[in-house]
Order: C-alpha cells, then structure tokens, then sequence
C-alpha cells in the first residue's frame, strides 16, 4: 500500500485545518453583527459593505482608526481566558472613531498565533463580534495567521482596524472649543487596555501570580486584570445627537493619560486644569500603587486613573450632558473648564502625539472615597 502523501505546511507548523474548524466555530457570532449593508457572508477575500447610505450624506467623511490590544493579551494567556480580549480590542478602535463625531459602519479584525487553537481563536472572535453588535458596528471581516517559530505555541496578538462616517460639518474637534467650556469625565471601568507592561512588571515584581487570590477584588488577580474595556460608542453619539451642537469635542483617555490625551483636542492657547478632587481612582490603581511603593500621580502618564472619555460641552449643556450619560449607566462629573489667554504659572502637559494642541495639567489631590 502507498504510504499517505505528508503536507509540507503541516510539517512547518501551520495547520490548515485547526484555521478551517476555527472560522465554522466563528461563523455564527461574526453573522450576527451583518445587517443588511454586508454583503457576500464571511469567508470571502474582501468583506463588501453597501455604502449606498451615505449618499444621504451632504459632504460624507470616513473616518477610520486601528489599534491593538497590548500586552493584556499575556493575561489571558496566562490564565486561558480569551472571551474578553475582543471587547478590549472594539473599544481601542472603535471608540477612537467616536472622538471626531463619526458612526462606525464596519470593523476587521487581524489576530497573529503561534500555532491555531480554534476554540481559544473562536472565543476572541466571538468576543469581538459582541463587542462590535454592542456598538452598531459590522464585522466584515479577519484574519488568523499561524506564525511557527516567530511567536511560541500559546502566545498571540490580535489588531483590528475600523471605519466611520460623519457628516463634514459635524465633526468634533479642537476648532469647536470656546472659552469657558466644561470638561466632564466619563468613568472608566478600570485599567482597560493601556499601561499593561507596568502592571506586569509590579506584578511579577511583588511575587503574585495571576491564578493567586485577589482579595480587594474577590477574584483572581487575572480576572480582576482582564476587567474588558467599557464601550463609549453608542452612548456618545447619542449624547451628540441630544445636546443639538453642544458637544464640542471628545478625547478617548488611552496611552499618555489623562492630561496628554486632553490637550490633543483642545485648541492652540487654550489650557485646562483637571482637578483631582472631583473623583477617586478606582480601587484596581490604588492598590496596584500601593503594591508597587508608588504614587497615583507617578502613573498619571500611563494609566487613566478611572476616567475613560473627557467630552468638552458648552457649559450650559453640562447639566444636560451629564443627566444623559447617567441615564446610559456611564457615571459623568465635571473636572474642569477650558481658558483662554493667559494660564496659571506652573508647568503643563502641551499637546501631544505630534498635535500641537492645548495645555492641561491635573491640580489637587485625589478624592480618598
């Protein structure tokens, strides 16, 4: 008898059929984000949106946006839990199209393996269409690459990449901004998806594995870690949408912190001081800090401290603004009001990530409750 003819793919380490059984256990989830604009099911070379909609548009503008979700994916590696991972990853790109006012159409996402193991694939998967459901985003798209010998067996990433539209003269933006608008905070529901490296490293360095007790937090300190990020998406366009032009501008609190994330959406001589007092950090930083031996203030650069969104609104919509958001379950409060002209002395966080912006440094001292 003739011996089986052997695959050389298999043989390198990428095994086709693990990447076949993966997409079926995903197929599902992914379909119920379609509606009728997607065409052609999943499984294509190119996902096809029906943008016929836009021609109700007077000047449509696409926005567009891609992200990843960091080094949180060594977490859920690290306790096998993958079902979350997907939130984290619509709220870094997806919510990054809401800053200038725009309303996600569709989504794709990219996820790099060492070696395919199609539930672990289909539980990010199915955490990404979820996400992208909860946000009136379609996925229309992906793709999952066997990369042996470049990433270990159990290790991943995953990236998305997202688009948008609005209308040209509604977008958000630093050119709306007035003297004497109001900054409020939204609350974030914790870490999210930035500053991961330092939370492994004080991890690691105090000794604690992910599997041991947390009990601030009643959970293991890996599912306290893996808390996935709050989706802003649906609640903010109907803020815009409500307050009729009062919302001026939006800022997603990722990389860079509150201050830096802040001045990148205010304009040029304007400056803001975001007061402390007016929140406390939820209890994930406080004890991580304290773990750590250090302060709240020394990771303000990393961290977002428990705000996730700032929306600058004209200060006689605050009341409004906030009312609505609470109404959304999204906690709000007010921490700031923009200035013009001439600034307090002292030193502030000027622009950031190559815009120019405005100027914004935290005063004070944290609430303790």
């Amino acid at each position: 008898m003739a011996a089986s003819p052997t695959n050389p793919y298999s043989e390198a380490g990428v095994d086709t059929a693990a990447g076949d059984l993966a997409v079926e256990l995903m197929k599902s989830s992914v379909r119920a984000t379609h509606g009728p604009e997607v065409l052609g099911g999943v499984g294509g070379f190119a996902g096809l949106f029906d943008a016929s909609a836009l021609l109700g548009y007077r000047r449509p503008l696409l926005a567009s946006s891609t992200d990843g979700v960091g080094t949180k994916v060594a977490i859920a590696q690290a306790i096998d839990k993958h079902d979350t991972i997907g939130q984290d990853l619509v709220g870094m790109v997806v919510d990054d199209i809401v800053v200038v006012g725009a309303k996600p159409l569709f989504m794709t996402d990219y996820i790099a393996c060492g070696k395919v193991y199609p539930q672990r694939i289909a539980d990010i998967v199915r955490g990404i269409a979820e996400a992208c459901s909860a946000t009136g985003t379609a996925l229309v798209g992906g793709e999952t690459a066997e990369h042996p010998g470049l990433l270990g067996p159990r290790d991943y990433d995953v990236a998305g990449a997202a688009t948008g539209v609005v209308e040209a003269d509604a977008i958000l933006g630093a050119e709306r901004v007035q003297d004497g608008d109001v900054v409020l905070a939204v609350q974030s529901s914790g870490l999210h998806s930035n500053g991961y490296s330092l939370v492994r490293h004080i991890i690691t360095n105090a000794g604690i594995t992910y599997a041991d007790n947390a009990a601030d937090f009643g959970t293991t300190w890996g599912e306290a870690l893996l808390e996935p990020t709050r989706l802003y998406t649906l609640p903010l366009l109907r803020l815009i949408e409500t307050l009729g032009g009062g919302v001026h501008a939006l800022s997603h609190v990722t990389g860079g912190g509150i201050a830096a994330n802040l001045a990148r959406v205010l304009p040029q001589g304007s400056w803001a001081e975001v007061d402390r007092s007016t929140w406390s950090p939820s209890p994930v930083f406080r004890v991580l800090s304290d773990i750590a031996g250090s302060t709240l203030e020394s990771a303000e650069g990393t961290w977002n401290l428990g705000i996730g969104f700032l929306a600058v609104i004209a200060a006689d919509s605050k009341d409004a603004a906030i009312a609505a958001l609470e109404a959304e379950g999204m906690p709000a409060w007010q921490v700031a009001t923009v200035g013009f002209g001439a600034r307090p002395a002292g030193e502030f966080e000027q622009g950031a990530k190559g815009v120019d912006g405005g100027a914004v440094r935290l005063v004070g001292a944290y609430a303790s409750h």
